[in-house]
Formats: C-alpha cells, sequence, structure tokens
C-alpha cells in the first residue's frame, strides 16, 4: 500500500478481508464465499453512502452468484454519467479477479477490450495477484508441507468489492473525463436535446 494517497488506503483497510478460498465449482464453500462477498460489499456500499461517495449498484443475475449486473455512475463537471455493469466471476476465481465491463463503451477508449471490458492489466490485477502472492510469503515460513499443499490452503482476500473499489473507481476516474472532454460519450441529457432538434 506504499505510495497510495491516504483516502484510498483508508477505504481500502475499512473493506472486509474475505477469507474462504472458493470458486464457482466448490458447493458450499462457494455459498460460503458469496456470504463473505455480500458482506464486504455491503460494508463498501454503506462506507460509500456515509461519506456521499455512492457510485454504484451491483446485484447477483442469478442464483449462483456467477453472473452480475447493475449501474456504476461518474460525476463529471456536475453531471452524472451513468453506465451498465456486468460481469461474470471466472471458474478460477479467487485466484482469478474478475473482467468487470461495461457494454456501451465498448470502442471508445484505448483502455478497454472487446466486448466493453476495462483495462485492469497494468494496475488492478498486480495487486490482486500481489494480494495472493504475499500470503503465500507469509504462511510459505509458517507451513512445513509442499508448495502445492500450502496453495490449497492460501486464499486471495480480495474479492469484488475490492474490485470495483481498485479497480473500476480508479478506471472511470481517469477514463470518463477524457471520453467527456473528447466528445466520445455525451450526457443523456445533451443527447435528448440533439435527438429533439
Amino acid at each position: 500500500m506504499e505510495g497510495w494517497d491516504p483516502n484510498t488506503k483508508s477505504t481500502l483497510t475499512q473493506i472486509p478481508l474475505l477469507t474462504t478460498k472458493a470458486g464457482p465449482r466448490d458447493g458450499a464453500a462457494w455459498t460460503q464465499r458469496l456470504k463473505e462477498e455480500y458482506k464486504a460489499l455491503i460494508a463498501y456500499t454503506q462506507m460509500n453512502k456515509s461519506n456521499d461517495n455512492d457510485w454504484f449498484r451491483i446485484s447477483s443475475a442469478n442464483p449462483e452468484g456467477t453472473r452480475w449486473i447493475g449501474k456504476c455512475w461518474y460525476v463529471h463537471n456536475l453531471l452524472k454519467y451513468e453506465f451498465d455493469l456486468q460481469f461474470d466471476i471466472p471458474v478460477t476465481y479467487p485466484a482469478t479477479a474478475p473482467e468487470l465491463e461495461l457494454p456501451e463503451l465498448d470502442g471508445k477508449t484505448q483502455k478497454m477490450y472487446r466486448g466493453g471490458k476495462i483495462c485492469l492489466t497494468v494496475h488492478f490485477k498486480p495487486l490482486w495477484a500481489k494480494n495472493w502472492y504475499a500470503e503465500f510469503r507469509i504462511q510459505r515460513t509458517l507451513f512445513s508441507g509442499t508448495v502445492t499443499q500450502w496453495l490449497y490452503l492460501c486464499s486471495p482476500r480480495f474479492g469484488i468489492a475490492h474490485a470495483l473499489c481498485l479497480g473500476l473507481a480508479p478506471w472511470l476516474a481517469a477514463e470518463i473525463p477524457i471520453l467527456v472532454d473528447s466528445g466520445m460519450i455525451k450526457h443523456k441529457d445533451d443527447a435528448a436535446t440533439s435527438n429533439e432538434s
């Protein structure tokens, strides 16, 4: 966390870390992981609301918790720009971070992959991996078994709330002002006015 601004550090430390290592194929363990995910999301949402920084709504689109949909928004020049948000939980989750998608922005910025998947490769995915490997270095000295046995016990502590906090929020802050200022996206009121003309 060195080199981060105090606000980011403060926010991140208030989002509960997850302890269950389970993915969508892990049955009851996945159910436990989903409970932890919901607790972290609720804590993050409440924190944002109390700081007057509410900027997203998401919910699971299926009972298994493998598909998520919602809305996110960013305020630029006192105008609110709202976007659909969706993502699937990878089969290799939590070892692999989810790929967050803003479909309506597909093709409007170079920092996006096909289908509206935002680019998290350079900034966020190393944090996700570092979170995993930091635990590896700490526990390796405490565990005398083989690396394979130990990796099963290791649990990535970041979840969906962390992906939103450290992935989507900075991406929106960096990209939306540029897209608005370049005319690539228009506010809904501006678009409605131009359609009426």
